[in-house]
C-alpha cells in the first residue's frame, strides 16, 4: 500500500524541498477532508489520490500537478467549497482540482447530446491547463486498477468508454505507457475469456520463440560492437489488447501476429540512430516500403522513432525501432516527457503539438451546430492513421489517411480552403476530391470568387474542414434565407395593400415574442427557410388584434421574380425540372425553403390553390444561369449518329452532361440526353438543331 512517506522519497529525485513539502500539506488536507470515506473495496478514500499522485510521479510531473492529484476529489466528496481550497493552496492548484471535478462526474454511457456536452466540457479544462487532461488520466488509470471490487456491467461501461474516449487521448498526447496500460485492463474487464486465452497462447508462443530472440539479439549487438555505436537492445513484446485487435480487424491468426519478432535499439544521439539503421541493413535484407522515418518526420502525437521491417535467417520477420534515450521517453510518456526531460528539443515540439491539437479543438468548437457534431469531428482526430504531405514550399503537413485535396486546403489555412477552386499534385492538374498519398506535392488554386460546394461533404476526412465546410454554408444558407424571407414577406405585405415601412416596431416586438426569436432577421430567416408562412405574418405584423379578419381571396396576385441564382434556399423540383419560360410556382416547403415547379406539375395540384403555401412566380428577365434538361431521341442505328447529335448540341451553344444509348433493335435505338440549357428559347433551337439530322424521328423532353 502506497505512503506519503514512500512517495515523498521518490519525489526527492526532482523537486525541491519547499515543493515536496507543499505535496505533502496537500495530501494531509485530503486525509482530512476524506476522513471516514472508504472505497468500495474496503480501504479508506486517501488511497486513491495518493496512488494518482504515484502515477503522476512517474512522469515526473510539477509539484501543482500532484497537489491537484491529492485534492481532485475533496470538492464534489466532502463539501469543501472552491474558494477554502484557493485560500490554501492558491489559483492555479484550485483551477486545476475544478476542473479534474468536472471531468469526473463525465458519463458517457448517457444519452448521446448529454455525453458530446460533456465531451466539450473536456476541451474546455484541456485548453485552459493541459496538466487537468494528464490528472484525469492517471486518475482514471488507477480506477482501472482496483475495477475488481465493482459489478460486471459496470467494469465494462467504464472500460467501453476508456477505450472509446481516454485511450484515444492518451494517445493523442503521445502517453504511450498509460494506453497500453489501459487497453490492457479493459481488454481484461470487458472480455475475460478471450484475454485469459490469448494471454495463455502468447505466454506458449514466447517460450518456444526465447531461443530466435537470444539469437536475433545477439547478432544485432555483435554487428552494432563492431561499428563502435552504443546502444540498448531488447525484444519488444505485443500487447493482450494490440494482438486481439489486428486477430480482430485483420482476420489474422495468432500464430500469424506471433511469427514477427520486434526489438526496439535504444541509441545515444540521431546520428547513431542513422548507422545503427545503416548496419542494420547490411545485417539483414531491408523489405522494400517497410522503412519509416518519423525521427525527420515526427507524427502528430510527437513520437520520433526510425522503423525498419528485415527478413531474417529462414525467412523470419524482424521489426525494429531505432530511437534516442528522449525519443523513447517521449514515446512512452509523450507530452508528459515535457517534465521529465527538462530539455528544449524535442520534447517542446512535442508538447506544442499537444497544445496545437487543443486549440484545433476550440476551433472546431466554435464552428460545430452542436455538441454531437463536435464530437463527430474530434473522433476522426482522436484515430489518426497519418500521410505526410508537402506544401509548394516544402512544409509538411500531417493528415488523417485518406485525405483529399480540400483537407490540405483548410489544414493550411481556412480562407484557402473556403476559397479552393482547384488543385497540382506532384504539378499535375487533379480533381479536389483525389485521395492523397506520403510524400506528395500539393498546390492549391484559390479565386477570390469561390466559396464551397456542398458536396465536398461526401469525400472531406478531416474535422476541421467538415466543421469550417458547415459551418460556412450554414452562413451562407442564412443569408441567403433571410433575402428570400425578405422577398416573401414583402410580397404578401403588398398584397395587402402596405408596405413593410407601415410596420411598426411594437408589431414587429410582439410577433418576435410571440415565435420566441431574438430579431427580425431570424424571423425572415425562418419565412426563407420555410420554416412559417409568409402571408401569415404579414397578417400578424400589420394587425394590432390577433382577431382582426383579412380576407384572403383580395390578395394580388403579382409574382415573384426567380433568378435562378438565389443559392441553397431556391431549389428546383426534380419531378418536373423547370427551366425559365416554362409557367411556374414555388412550394414553400419546411428546411427548405422555396421549390420550383411547373404550373402544371401533379406534385402541386392540391397545394396550388393555398396561397399559404404556395408561390405565384415569374422568371427574370435578366437569367445567365444554365439549367438542365432530359431528353429521350429516337433515331435510327446508323454509324456516326452520336457524333452528329453531339455537334448539333455544341453548334446550338448548349452543354452535353450525359449521354446513354438503349438499343431497341438492330435498325433503331433510344439515345438519353442530359443537356444544360438557358431555357424555352435554348431549348426548343437545340431541338430545331436535332432534327435536322438524318434518321432522328423524334424528341421527348422527359419530365420525371
Amino acid at each position: 500500500m502506497p505512503t506519503i512517506d514512500a512517495l515523498s522519497e521518490r519525489l526527492t529525485q526532482y523537486l525541491s524541498n519547499s515543493q515536496i513539502k507543499q505535496v505533502c500539506r496537500a495530501y494531509y488536507y485530503a486525509e482530512q477532508a476524506h476522513e471516514g470515506q472508504r472505497r468500495r473495496s474496503g480501504e479508506p478514500y486517501i488511497i486513491h489520490p495518493l496512488a494518482v499522485a504515484n502515477i503522476l510521479t512517474d512522469m515526473h510531473l510539477d509539484h501543482q500537478s500532484l497537489m491537484a492529484a491529492m485534492l481532485h476529489d475533496v470538492i464534489e466528496d466532502t463539501g469543501i467549497p472552491k474558494s477554502a481550497l484557493s485560500t490554501q493552496f492558491g489559483e492555479v492548484v484550485t483551477d486545476l482540482v475544478d476542473g479534474v471535478s468536472k471531468l469526473t462526474h463525465i458519463h458517457f454511457e448517457s444519452k448521446e447530446e448529454q455525453q458530446a456536452e460533456n465531451f466539450q466540457k473536456m476541451a474546455m479544462a484541456m485548453a485552459k491547463d493541459i496538466r487537468v487532461i494528464l490528472v484525469k488520466l492517471a486518475d482514471r488509470l488507477h480506477n482501472l486498477r482496483t475495477l475488481g471490487s465493482l459489478k460486471p456491467e459496470k467494469r465494462r461501461r467504464i472500460a467501453r468508454e476508456t477505450l472509446d474516449i481516454y485511450s484515444p487521448i492518451a494517445n493523442r498526447l503521445g502517453l504511450n505507457s498509460i494506453r497500453v496500460e489501459m487497453e490492457e485492463l479493459c481488454f481484461e474487464a470487458m472480455y475475460p475469456m478471450r484475454s485469459e486465452l490469448i494471454r495463455k497462447a502468447v505466454k506458449a508462443a514466447r517460450g518456444h520463440r526465447s531461443g530466435v530472440v537470444d539469437n536475433i539479439a545477439g547478432a544485432v549487438r555483435t554487428r552494432l560492437n563492431e561499428s563502435n555505436i552504443s546502444v540498448r537492445v531488447f525484444g519488444r513484446e505485443k500487447h493482450l489488447y494490440s494482438i486481439y485487435s489486428k486477430m480482430r480487424d485483420q482476420r489474422k491468426s495468432l500464430a500469424d501476429i506471433m511469427d514477427v519478432y520486434g526489438f526496439r535499439i535504444v541509441t545515444d544521439s540521431i546520428d547513431d540512430c542513422y548507422r545503427t539503421l545503416g548496419a542494420m541493413h547490411s545485417l539483414y535484407k531491408p523489405i522494400p516500403g517497410r522503412f519509416k522515418d518519423y525521427i525527420a518526420i515526427p507524427k502528430t502525437n510527437g513520437y520520433q522513432s526510425l522503423h525498419t521491417t528485415l527478413i531474417g535467417i529462414g525467412g523470419v520477420p524482424i521489426e525494429i525501432q531505432i530511437r534516442t534515450e528522449e525519443m523513447e521517453a517521449m514515446a512512452n510518456h509523450g507530452i508528459a516527457a515535457h517534465w521529465l526531460y527538462k530539455s528544449e528539443s524535442d520534447q517542446a515540439s512535442g508538447t506544442q503539438r499537444a497544445r496545437q491539437w487543443v486549440q484545433n479543438l476550440l476551433e472546431l468548437q466554435k464552428n460545430a451546430g452542436s455538441p454531437i457534431e463536435f464530437v463527430e469531428h474530434v473522433k476522426v482526430d482522436l484515430f489518426p492513421d497519418e500521410i505526410y504531405v508537402f506544401t509548394p514550399k516544402g512544409k509538411i503537413l500531417e493528415l488523417p489517411s485518406g485525405s483529399t485535396a480540400i483537407d490540405f486546403a483548410y489544414a493550411v489555412h481556412t480562407d484557402v480552403g473556403n476559397h479552393c477552386i482547384a488543385c497540382r499534385i506532384d504539378r499535375q492538374l487533379a480533381p479536389l476530391s483525389a485521395r492523397l498519398q506520403n510524400g506528395q506535392t500539393v498546390q492549391i488554386v484559390t479565386a477570390a470568387s469561390a466559396q464551397p460546394n456542398p458536396a465536398w461533404l461526401n469525400f472531406v476526412v478531416t474535422g476541421k474542414a467538415r466543421s469550417n465546410i458547415r459551418n460556412y454554408l450554414k452562413s451562407q444558407r442564412r443569408s441567403e434565407s433571410v433575402a428570400l424571407g425578405e422577398r416573401l414577406l414583402g410580397k404578401a405585405i403588398a398584397a395587402l395593400g402596405k408596405t413593410m415601412e407601415d410596420i411598426d416596431q411594437v408589431h414587429i416586438a410582439q410577433v418576435l415574442k410571440e415565435t420566441s426569436l431574438d430579431s427580425l432577421e431570424d424571423l425572415l430567416e425562418d419565412i426563407g427557410s420555410g420554416n412559417r408562412m409568409a402571408p401569415l405574418l404579414a397578417r400578424r405584423l400589420l394587425v394590432a388584434n390577433r382577431d382582426t379578419d383579412i380576407d384572403l381571396h383580395a390578395i394580388e396576385t403579382s409574382p415573384l421574380a426567380i433568378k435562378g441564382t438565389e443559392g441553397l434556399v431556391v431549389s428546383f423540383a426534380k419531378c418536373c425540372s423547370p427551366i425559365p419560360g416554362d409557367p411556374i410556382v414555388g412550394h414553400v416547403s419546411s428546411g427548405r425553403g422555396l421549390v420550383i415547379h411547373t404550373e402544371n406539375c401533379r406534385n402541386v395540384e392540391e397545394l396550388r390553390n393555398n396561397p399559404e403555401k404556395c408561390v405565384i412566380l415569374s422568371w427574370d428577365k435578366d437569367i445567365s444561369s444554365e439549367f438542365t434538361v432530359d431528353l429521350k431521341v429516337y433515331m435510327e442505328n446508323r454509324r456516326g449518329i452520336i457524333v452528329e447529335v453531339a455537334s448539333a448540341i455544341n453548334q446550338a451553344d448548349a452543354n452535353i452532361e450525359k449521354i446513354s444509348v438503349e438499343e431497341k433493335d438492330a435498325r433503331l435505338s433510344v439515345t438519353n440526353l442530359k443537356i444544360s440549357i438557358q431555357g424555352r428559347k435554348h431549348l426548343a433551337r437545340t431541338i430545331r438543331r436535332l432534327r435536322t439530322i438524318r434518321g432522328v424521328n423524334k424528341i421527348v423532353r422527359i419530365k420525371q
